[in-house]
């Protein structure tokens, strides 16, 4: 399914209303060119977890009047993007005519259902009960089954999950001993444990964002006969559902005798018989399972864009699919994830050197280990 991302900023820096106002104009400006919204990540700077949820109304609203019957999913997180701007946004379109699209809602949290030859697909964003900030395990039980019973509502489960997105509010905070990040992990590992029955996990990004709570964005797929769906590993990583007891931080929640890893694929192929599309999940400087490069965010950001290159071998997606892929790297979409702001320039003038005329955002947002700077998850169409 060929998705068009658009990257958009304010034009004029001014109040938080007014930058939301002109970036929501040019995204109208986009669908009255003749593209259909799939899904909109709004990304925000707001001082604290109450004005993130009147600011995420006000914005939803907003969305909602912009574009009515036809409201994409959306997605709204405190993840700052570059100091000057309040607000960036990554906006996914697609051209009319190509999917049947229906938008739909469940509790409050839109969504899209895509329907064509190859199966019926959902793109979800901003599930959650925006409750119970300061409680990760029950921040996250609540996300995960709104995101279940979204599935359920569409006939589907969580083994139709291709690719997911996980935020996690001040993912490095250790309380009791226990990491945000490692309870969030052990809640992940009850949920498919109990509720996927197919083998391997779906591609995915786990990420911080300021103040608390835990967000997920989806995208599940029920494939026809015809969809070939497989995941892809990195010669130079070790998967990171074997990663060893020593990298994961903290001591196990009272529930378990030892530390759950991140449950995801480094990349997952969605291939039917026009298009093939790898999700690259959120990857960072990591070779076997140790951080390179600490300290280092020019290392560290060479480190993860040779990691990507990795996932994206055409040789190696060839003899996964078994099919002869004679394409050039065709990237989509990067979004890349930084510690510090000071790091924003450097960091954007690599992932431009290395991959021109990209869309590309960049945000603020803690990496899912203290030693780790930046994090950058992509889309490539292997056609």
């Amino acid at each position: 399914m060929p998705v068009k991302y658009f990257i958009v900023l304010p034009g004029v820096a001014g109040s938080f209303e007014e930058e939301c106002r002109q970036c929501l104009n040019q995204l109208v400006e986009i669908r009255n060119s003749g593209y259909t919204p799939l899904k909109i990540n709004i990304f925000i700077e707001q001082p604290d977890f109450e004005a993130f949820l009147s600011a995420r109304k006000s914005v939803a609203t907003a969305v909602d009047d912009a574009f009515k019957d036809a409201c994409p999913a959306l997605s709204i997180t405190v993840q700052p993007p570059e100091r000057s701007y309040k607000i960036a946004i990554e906006a996914a379109f697609i051209v009319p005519g190509s999917l049947k699209i229906t938008s739909k809602s469940y509790k409050s949290i839109p969504y899209i259902i895509c329907e064509s030859e190859s199966g019926k697909g959902i793109w979800a964003g901003g599930v959650s009960g925006y409750s119970h900030p300061d409680d990760t395990r029950i921040a996250a039980v609540k996300a995960f089954d709104l995101m279940l019973e979204i599935l359920e509502n569409e006939k589907m489960s969580a083994d139709n999950i291709v690719r997911q997105w996980n935020y996690i509010g001040n993912i490095l905070n250790v309380s009791e001993e226990i990491q945000n990040y490692q309870i969030f992990n052990e809640v992940r590992s009850e949920y498919y444990h109990r509720y996927r029955n197919t083998k391997g996990y779906p591609a995915a990004t786990g990420i911080g964002m300021k103040h608390g709570g835990v967000i997920l964005d989806f995208f599940a797929l029920k494939p026809d006969k015809s969809v070939i769906i497989n995941p892809v590993s990195n010669p130079d990583q070790v998967n990171a559902y074997d990663y060893g007891q020593q990298v994961l931080k903290g001591f196990p929640d009272k529930r378990n005798s030892i530390k759950h890893p991140p449950q995801f694929e480094r990349g997952l192929i969605l291939s039917n018989k026009k298009d093939t599309t790898l999700f690259i999940s959120g990857t960072a400087a990591i070779i076997g399972q140790d951080t390179i490069g600490a300290d280092d965010i020019g290392k560290q950001t060479l480190v993860t864009i040779e990691n990507i290159r990795k996932v994206a071998d055409r040789n190696r997606i060839s003899s996964i699919t078994g099919r002869q892929m004679l394409y050039e790297e065709k990237f989509s979409l990067l979004r890349v994830y930084i510690k510090r702001q000071n790091d924003f320039k450097l960091v954007r003038t690599i992932c431009s050197d290395h991959f021109p005329q990209i869309p590309a955002i960049f945000l603020e947002a803690d990496i899912c280990r203290d030693d780790l700077l930046v994090e950058i998850e992509a889309e490539v169409e292997l056609n």
